[in-house]
């Protein structure tokens, strides 16, 4: 036995796709910061990763054994991507799946989150699969996108922070905004330290006419049991000329929101966490209904939810999150957008959701 995790040890430090860790520097300069403590960051509010709920295990009040439909019964349907709009000069936004968007803005290709692959796991022979969908569009995707201006990463989960999505960027991007620590990582993955701006919550910088700001969330971060909140998490406020787009990254629900709103809103569009929840992790992921909560709290005029329509992660259905959204927003009067995986979005247009419930399999 002692061999065998010696052995799972010595891979995970052979193995690039486990990541950095930060150099002694960075951390001598984190110890200056409130929000990092004793060689590790920690959220503005006590936050515990996992509650012990033996008797509701799932947001659902009910067992693994009892919920249907985790997984889709069919391939899901998915737009082919039209990268003549993408390319446009126009403001769009396209969906990728999970959290991973392709956000034109000011004539800047921008990428969120790009989980591109198909396993979320550091190894491709283990890990949760990604959802079969109708067209295989994840198959050449790198290689059909435009050159990137840049790439924003939330946290370095491997649902967000992707090893072989990046190694396939790294001569495609321009530059790389991350949260504190997260640059060892791309380093380790051959990313020019030049290429790289790291941010605090709250920081923000300008990046070819556009403002980009790294804003709270109450989650966590780590890619192996010995990088546990090492490095940090966020959300981030883009601002163009005529579109303000925020994405929360992953998290729960707190009175941050409000004060992202107070401070940078009104927003065209919000793109809110909302799926992969348990009651076991309520305090750093949301259950739909907070998602649009947090989108008024921001002052959001359009919101999309996302952390959906890619991999299974928790115990509910996997379409339950949209539906239980849509129920919400029409409830408290949000526009909600749904668009498909692939479908480019003008956010200068009138955006209104999908007449299709594309989901519903």
């Amino acid at each position: 036995m002692l061999l065998f995790c010696a052995g799972i040890i010595v891979f995970m430090n052979v193995d690039p796709a486990f990541g950095g860790n930060p150099t002694p520097e960075q951390k001598e300069a984190y110890q200056q910061l409130g929000n990092y403590v004793d060689g590790h960051f920690v959220n503005e509010l006590p936050t515990s990763v996992f509650v012990d709920l033996s008797d509701t295990p799932s947001a659902n009040d009910s067992s693994a054994s009892e919920i249907t439909n985790r997984d889709p019964s069919s391939p899901i349907p998915v737009s082919t991507i039209d990268w003549g709009q993408v390319n446009s000069k126009n403001d769009s936004l396209t969906w990728l799946g999970h959290s991973a968007y392709l956000l034109s803005i000011d004539d800047n290709k921008l990428l969120l989150d790009p989980m591109l692959s198909p396993v979320a796991s550091p190894v491709s022979f283990v890990g949760i699969e990604r959802y079969e969908y109708s067209e295989d569009i994840m198959l050449n995707i790198i290689d059909e996108m435009p050159p990137i201006d840049a790439v924003l990463i939330t946290h370095d989960h491997y649902d967000h922070m992707d090893y072989q999505s990046i190694i396939k960027l790294n001569n495609k991007v321009s530059h790389f905004f991350v949260p504190l620590g997260c640059s060892a990582h791309l380093i380790r993955w051959g990313i020019p330290e030049e290429k790289i701006t790291e941010l605090n919550w709250w920081e923000e910088t300008e990046y070819q006419g556009l403002t980009v700001a790294l804003m709270p969330s109450r989650h966590n971060s780590g890619r192996d049991p010995f990088s546990i909140d090492t490095t940090l998490w966020g959300g981030w406020v883009i601002l163009g000329s005529k579109n303000r787009v925020y994405t929360s990254g992953d998290g729960g629900y707190g009175p941050h929101f409000k004060e992202i709103g107070n401070q940078y809103g009104p927003f065209n569009l919000t793109l809110i966490e909302g799926a992969q929840y348990d009651r076991r992790w309520a305090d750093i992921h949301m259950v739909p209904e907070q998602s649009v909560q947090a989108n008024l709290d921001v002052d959001g005029e359009t919101m999309m939810l996302m952390h959906w329509g890619a991999f299974t992660l928790a115990n509910h259905a996997w379409n339950e999150p949209i539906e239980r959204a849509l129920k919400e927003a029409n409830e408290r009067e949000v526009n909600i957008i749904a668009p498909m995986i692939g479908e480019t979005v003008l956010l200068d247009s009138d955006l209104q959701t999908s007449p299709t419930s594309w989901w519903d399999l």
